[in-house]
């Protein structure tokens, strides 16, 4: 049994196809998808996703949006969506290293969130490109 799971980024179409399941991160933690899930709709949290298809595991970066799930059928909608070999290394690395260097200073116009998201996107880029083959 499959379950269809469609991922859409404002730039394309970045994903479409039938999985035997997909886990992903939500902002409540991390959720499971199996044919014939309750249906459900969750926020999705900066992380990766695991696509198992046809015994094979993908994994892609999603940041952000939100899913829909439906006995059949998984829709995301996400900000972004990146395959491990997609993921620019050194754009990754130097945006770590410039969300880390605002935390570390703290000055009164840094936005301390939007620092903490930079860092966490740069993270979760850089541990998907160990992924690249």
């Amino acid at each position: 049994m499959k379950i269809q799971l469609q991922i859409i980024t404002p730039e394309r179409n970045f994903f479409d196809g039938e999985v035997d399941r997909v886990s992903f991160r939500t902002t409540e933690g991390d959720i499971g998808i199996l044919p014939d899930h309750e249906p459900l709709t969750t926020i999705i949290s900066i992380g990766t996703i695991r696509i198992k298809q046809d015994g094979n595991e993908k994994k892609a970066s999603l940041i952000g949006g939100f899913a829909e799930v439906q006995p059949d059928k998984v829709t995301i909608l996400t900000d972004a969506a990146e395959w491990p070999e997609e993921i620019d290394v050194a754009r990754a690395e130097e945006a770590k290293r410039r969300a880390e260097e605002r935390l570390a200073n703290r000055t009164s116009d840094i936005n301390i969130a939007r620092a903490e998201s930079a860092l966490r996107r740069a993270l979760v880029r850089l541990e998907l490109s160990k992924y690249n083959k």
